[in-house]
């Protein structure tokens, strides 16, 4: 059984983070270990507190995991800080991690900071550049580069300029943008491709970002070509929405179906 590995905060919700990524896993087939970074107290209105953990913690959380696990592929969320960001990075590096999908969690759903604005730098300098694949939302995009996304031509350079940066291909993710479609777009070497789907009014939106680029990261532990693998969690990502609409977990932004594709799961609610 292919295995992947998320290293990324817990979400006490059980929406987002390390919990959105093994559900995300466990939905594609794929086996899921975890390192956890951050701790938050959390649920669907909002982030009340974080508790980094120690970095010896990370590392042997890492150690554990390399030494044990044949891992196919690395997902990073949640990575709040620099020293974390460089132990996670300079890990990494020591395992020789090829496939690392990098998601640049920045901001909660509810605008909680979940990445120093002091750590920005060694994220660029440090993780981005041994991705395989990053996965910014437009949010994000314009905090990296410091600029403004405003329709699909800015997007487009927006994502050929992330590729700057070191990774080997951007999706550039557009949900933020007003529209009636949500658009992504991946770009590679002599790549450039848009995935679309239709916006699903729901507040049911928690975690989108991770389930996403988790989603990836599990069909690229599987063997999937890069294509293939953000097509497939497209798809997956427009279904945990469009299922989700009616679960009536808590109050404030409610979290996906993560098992949508598995009929009984929803006489569980």
């Amino acid at each position: 059984m292919r295995q992947a590995l998320t290293i990324a905060g817990s979400d006490s919700g059980g929406g987002a983070g390390i919990q959105a990524d093994l559900k995300s896993f466990a939905a594609a087939g794929v086996y899921g270990t975890s390192v956890i970074t951050s701790v938050t107290s959390q649920n669907t209105q909002g982030v009340t507190d974080i508790f980094n953990l120690p970095l010896s913690s990370i590392e042997s959380q890492l150690d554990a995991i390399f030494d044990d696990f044949d891992i196919s592929c690395v997902k990073t969320g949640m990575l709040s800080t620099a020293e974390i960001i460089r132990t996670v990075s300079d890990k990494l590096q020591h395992f020789k991690v090829k496939k690392l999908v990098v998601d640049p969690v920045m901001v909660a759903k509810g605008g909680s900071r979940l990445l120093e604005e002091s750590a920005v730098n060694t994220l660029i300098d440090s993780l981005i550049p041994q991705a395989y694949i990053i996965t910014p939302n437009i949010e994000e995009a314009e905090f990296l580069l410091d600029c403004t996304i405003n329709n699909d031509a800015e997007m487009s350079k927006a994502a050929k300029d992330l590729m700057k940066m070191g990774s080997e291909f951007v999706l550039l993710k557009g949900g933020h943008l007003r529209s009636r479609y949500a658009k992504d777009i991946l770009v590679g070497t002599d790549l450039e491709l848009t995935f679309t789907s239709k916006k699903i009014d729901s507040k049911n939106t928690h975690g989108t970002g991770c389930t996403y680029a988790s989603s990836i990261a599990a069909y690229l532990a599987k063997g999937f070509d890069i294509k293939k693998a953000v097509q497939t969690a497209k798809n997956y990502i427009y279904e945990t929405i469009n299922s989700s609409r009616d679960l009536g977990i808590g109050s404030g932004h409610g979290p996906l179906n993560h098992f949508c594709y598995t009929r009984s799961f929803d006489n569980a609610y």
